[in-house]
């Protein structure tokens, strides 16, 4: 399915990353055990290199495409 991702969107992780990225100014690297399978996040922006910063309850993080799915 070719879905639109867009800001504002919500959408729910469907796989952990083997680490995290923190989608702040600096990035720091984060254990993947900070979000779990099936917790939702608000898109906050599209960023280079194929990532996504998304809002989640505790803090934002990037995350790419094949990490998460859109909620309908």
């Amino acid at each position: 399915m070719n879905e639109t991702l867009k800001v504002g969107d919500k959408v729910r992780v469907i796989k952990l990353p083997p680490y995290l990225k923190t989608a702040e100014p600096m990035p720091m690297l984060k254990s993947a055990d900070e979000i779990t399978i099936g917790e939702e996040g608000i898109i906050l922006a599209p960023k280079p290199g194929g990532y996504w910063a998304i809002r989640f309850t505790q803090k934002a993080f990037l995350l790419e495409k094949n990490y998460f799915e859109k909620v309908e």
